[in-house]
């Protein structure tokens, strides 16, 4: 468990409303010394913290993982709460997001292990997460190759979701990966529950070199998350590559975000694309 006075003082004061979301912090509190004069209880969110075993970092701390420069200010996270090696962020070219639809065929499961075992194989970390299907999938596949992952959370650490990978969290914590979210608090209203995971989605390609798809449907016809991602990367100039074979994926609904991404500029995962970034990533 680690913690600044600083991320301390921000923490009681999203706990308290005081802080309510990025805006409010990067518009009003986003100086340490308007932090350190904030007149806040912190004894109480001390022990919290002891007893959960969550640690901190804030946007003041130098642990901090380095956001890029052409990232807006208001997607910039602030202040996360954590279990796990946070050094996995410090360096993005190691890492590699890996994001797909909830209900994977046995066929795209083979297909994503197989990817991510050579990706894993080759000393990069592997991002995702934590939903049931795709997610799932990259994360036990880089456990079982001796290897780090990253997930990112919708939720609090107190409240995983789904609560059916809390045992793959706390694997991927002993195994010497990380679980991160920017949420201490729970939803107020189901709309702050579905933003949580649009906003989440974001990280994912923030803290990556490289997003690959793994395979969905378009928005629409089933799961759409997906898209938050890719679009991210996009605009925040990171690799985007998707799995696809016009032979046997042509018809499949399961491959027609993959589609349409390709012909947005994506490039098709192929094992010389894969070592692509194997190579790349490690420079």
């Amino acid at each position: 468990m680690m913690f600044s006075d600083l991320s301390l003082k921000l923490y009681c004061a999203v706990k308290q409303g005081v802080i309510k979301n990025r805006n409010e912090f990067w518009r009003n509190c986003n100086s340490e010394k308007k932090i350190l004069s904030l007149d806040l209880d912190t004894d109480t969110y001390i022990n919290e913290l002891k007893a959960s075993g969550i640690s901190l970092v804030c946007a003041f701390d130098s642990e901090f993982p380095e956001i890029s420069p052409e990232i807006k200010t208001t997607e910039k996270p602030f202040l996360f709460t954590y279990q796990g090696d946070l050094s996995l962020l410090s360096d993005i070219s190691r890492n590699v997001a890996v994001i797909g639809t909830l209900t994977p065929t046995e066929q795209i499961t083979e297909r994503e292990k197989k990817f991510v075992r050579k990706l894993t194989e080759k000393g990069l970390n592997i991002i995702s997460g934590l939903a049931k299907g795709c997610d799932t999938i990259a994360h036990e596949t880089c456990l079982s190759c001796g290897g780090k992952t990253i997930a990112f959370l919708p939720s609090t650490l107190s409240s995983i979701y789904p609560k059916s990978n809390v045992k793959l969290a706390k694997e991927i914590v002993e195994r010497g990966g990380l679980i991160i979210t920017e949420y201490i608090t729970e939803p107020h209203n189901r709309y702050e529950s579905i933003k949580r995971f649009i906003d989440r989605d974001r990280l994912q390609a923030m803290f990556s070199s490289a997003v690959i798809l793994t395979a969905s449907n378009i928005t629409g016809k089933g799961d759409s998350g997906s898209r938050y991602a890719m679009d991210k990367a996009f605009k925040y100039n990171r690799k985007r590559r998707v799995m696809y074979n016009e032979k046997t994926d042509s018809n499949n609904p399961l491959f027609e975000m993959n589609k349409e991404y390709i012909n947005k500029g994506a490039e098709i995962l192929t094992a010389a694309s894969v070592n692509n970034l194997c190579t790349t990533s490690s420079i």
